[in-house]
């Protein structure tokens, strides 16, 4: 059982914005807090989420949320070397490739991410799973 994950941004939206994938990014979120996940983030996550949430929720509780996903998840530092990696990497989206390689240099083993095209982009040295994936694969 791989409980070492990287978190996608998108994951903490769909449960943040209540979008369709909520309750599945919800039992993630759970057994994250219990500990039962290590999971990982960027710091550039942070940066997605606060311009994101910042526009709905306000500085305030923008600041409250973030807080408290990083009180259970870890951060972990994008090094130039693989900023250049992912650019030069033939996946277009370039938030997905930083994401996507910051998550390989570390060596987590599983990304879990509701991104359809992120998915096909992946490759066997860190599979994709969505959160419906991820559950059935190791949580059931």
């Amino acid at each position: 059982m791989s409980n070492k994950v990287f978190i996608d941004a998108n994951i903490i939206l769909d449960y943040c914005l209540d979008r369709k994938e909520k309750e599945n990014t919800k039992i993630i979120l759970e057994e994250i807090s219990k500990g039962n996940i290590r999971a990982y983030i960027s710091s550039s996550i942070i940066h997605i989420l606060s311009y994101v949430l910042i526009n709905i929720y306000g500085v305030e509780k923008t600041k409250e949320t973030i807080l408290a996903i990083i009180g259970d998840i870890e951060m972990i530092d994008m090094p130039k070397e693989i900023v250049i990696q992912a650019l030069h990497s033939k996946m277009n989206d370039i938030e997905d490739a930083l994401q996507y390689y910051v998550a390989l240099h570390h060596k987590i083993p599983v990304f879990i991410s509701n991104d359809k095209k992120l998915k096909k982009e992946g490759s066997s040295a860190l599979p994709v799973y969505s959160c419906l994936e991820y559950i059935k694969a190791y949580l059931q």
